[in-house]
């Protein structure tokens, strides 16, 4: 399962995704993982889930993020969730193509190994290509 929140900047979209990542901590068996672009939220996500800050990995691109999941999964078999907060500056890409067909990969990925992944893109809706919109 992924799931794509969008909104413009200022929304109320990481403030959404600090309260599913808790939600998840308390409700799910497995790990939690959150993939921030820098340390924002540091003192806001429970210290029960996994917190990276993508620039500490020096990811910038959808393949390195790609290849940064696929790891997590293989040193963590027990993740059962993924969240990814502001994918476009975690990537430093907002190509709409690029981004439909990481989603694709994502949705692949959660398939094959039930993990769920929630994502934010800073972007008004309207933009959203056909896709997108299957995950929103």
């Amino acid at each position: 399962m992924v799931r794509l929140i969008m909104g413009a900047a200022g929304a109320g979209k990481t403030k959404q995704l600090i309260e599913l990542v808790h939600a998840s901590v308390e409700a799910e068996k497995g790990s939690v993982v959150c993939i921030e672009p820098s340390a924002d939220m540091t003192y806001d996500v429970s210290y029960n889930a996994r917190l990276v800050n993508a620039s500490e990995y020096d990811l910038d691109s959808f393949e390195s993020l790609r290849g940064f999941v696929s790891g997590l999964y293989a040193g963590n078999y027990d993740i059962s969730h993924v969240y990814v907060d502001n994918l476009w500056k975690v990537t430093r890409n907002n190509d709409l193509n690029a981004t439909d067909k990481f989603l694709a990969w994502l949705d692949n990925f959660s398939e094959k190994n039930s993990v769920k992944f929630t994502v934010t893109v800073s972007a008004d809706e309207d933009i959203a290509t056909d896709i997108m919109r299957n995950y929103l």
